[in-house]
């Protein structure tokens, strides 16, 4: 079924970000039109896709992890200064709705990264 799913890894913890706001937009002439929302679970994940069916459009997307409050939230960043990652926005490429895209978070307090995962 096509679905766009995502999780959150933790590496500085070695677990998965639970608790993680997320917001997923979708790009319309440089413009951000929110479509989805929520929080990840224990697992990292979200209880259900971000999108699916016919509401996932091919386009441009952005997903933002708001990562500063969840590590401010674990003591892993300094609450009296501005943490270094805060808000990490991932601006993807749906190009064939009809698959699955699950965009994962690989993250810590000073770094992250991504990949089209499976």
């Amino acid at each position: 079924m096509s679905r766009l799913t995502t999780h959150v890894l933790d590496t500085a913890r070695g677990c998965p970000g639970q608790g993680i706001k997320l917001e997923l937009f979708h790009i319309v002439d440089n413009l951000r039109h929110p479509v989805a929302s929520g929080h990840t679970n224990a697992d990292g994940r979200c209880d259900t896709p971000l999108l699916q069916g016919d509401a996932f459009r091919a386009g441009v997307y952005e997903l933002d992890f708001h990562v500063g409050d969840y590590f401010a939230g674990a003591g892993l960043t300094d609450t009296a200064r501005l943490p270094f990652l805060d808000v990490v926005t991932l601006r993807f490429g749906v190009a064939d709705p009809a698959k699955h895209y699950h965009v994962p978070l690989v993250v810590t307090p000073w770094s992250y990264s991504t990949y089209r995962g499976s």
